[in-house]
């Protein structure tokens, strides 16, 4: 069967982020934080300055580029590179909840900090306040208050709800250990997301954070990475036939992440199709019309140039034609 690991390797260095871009999205982040801690020295004397904590994929090295995508303003096109960063803002102190100002009083500093920072006014979510900035790219900004041991976010729909971003990181590291065949193999289904949604904007695929967590609990290994992606693909559709449901493995720990998600039929036929479509690539002998199949599942940045026109070796097993999978194990 033909081997297309070197295929995904440099398919991986096309959607992962170069040291520049992550300088210039740091860059971004940090002059944020700057007028936030200026609003707060000038404007909010007597409250609490707050400190910030990256959070996110940026933090775990699974942040995906994004297709661009062309969009038309006042009859202009715009070229919009959508990154998702997230940055913590940490009230730290000792009142109670009824104590401290609410929810939606830590919402508005925040909102009043960042207006003006960019041409478009914040959004203010239920979980952050959001910073849109021109090129596509935005800033989400939880809010937390720590008192002791474990912050609690400013939900606006939920009041305060213990949440703790860094003990996923900490869960994260423990689950990878190093491992960077795992980090590719979510980086490969972080790309598929935002192909699946280039391609349809009208319906959401699941976050990056619920597609982390389902490669991790599902993991496969195995020295080639075409074979490790397909099988971990398979692990995961098993899990969520026999129950769509993503717990968070860290507090709020058993939350179902898939709760207020709405397009389980079509995400599941997505799915299934990439799993064919990952098998009848493996099946194939011939490099270069194995790699016809990981184009259509990942778009035409999935480049095929460099694909050998010539048979690969016979498979040597049943994970090539894609019988049952072994137990997934994330050593």
């Amino acid at each position: 069967m033909a081997n297309c690991t070197e295929l995904l390797h440099e398919f991986d260095s096309t959607i992962r982020l170069t040291e520049a871009r992550k300088d210039s999205l740091k860059t971004s982040r940090k002059d944020l934080r700057k007028k936030i801690r200026k609003y707060f020295s000038e404007k909010r004397t007597d409250e609490i300055t707050p400190k910030f904590s990256g959070q996110g994929s940026m933090e775990t090295d699974t942040i995906v580029n994004p297709i661009p995508r062309v969009e038309v303003d006042y009859g202009e096109e715009q070229t919009l590179y959508k990154y998702d960063i997230d940055d913590g803002i940490y009230f730290i102190g000792n009142e109670s909840e009824k104590e401290r100002k609410t929810v939606q009083t830590h919402h508005n500093w925040i909102c009043e900090a960042v207006d003006g920072h960019t041409s478009q006014d914040p959004i203010d979510k239920n979980t952050c306040v959001r910073v849109v900035f021109a090129d596509g790219h935005h800033i989400d900004l939880p809010i937390y208050y720590k008192k002791g041991d474990t912050p609690e976010l400013a939900h606006k729909a939920k009041s305060w709800i213990y949440s703790d971003p860094k003990e996923f990181i900490e869960w994260f590291e423990e689950q990878v250990d190093d491992n960077e065949q795992l980090v590719r193999l979510i980086r490969y289904l972080k790309a598929w997301c935002d192909y699946r949604e280039f391609s349809n904007s009208s319906i959401k695929m699941p976050s990056g954070f619920i597609m982390t967590i389902l490669a991790i609990n599902n993991y496969y290994s195995h020295e080639r990475d075409d074979i490790a992606l397909k099988e971990t693909l398979i692990n995961i559709q098993a899990e969520l036939f026999q129950e769509f449901k993503c717990e968070r493995p860290t507090t709020p720990k058993g939350e179902d992440l898939f709760e207020d998600y709405t397009h389980e039929e079509h995400f599941m036929k997505m799915l299934a199709n990439f799993v064919e479509r990952a098998k009848k690539a493996l099946r194939e002998k011939n490099q270069k019309e194995a790699c016809k199949y990981w184009q259509k599942i990942f778009g035409d940045r999935f480049s095929c140039s460099n694909a050998k026109d010539e048979k690969g070796q016979k498979h040597t097993g049943a994970l090539a034609a894609g019988a049952a999978s072994s137990n997934p194990w994330a050593k």
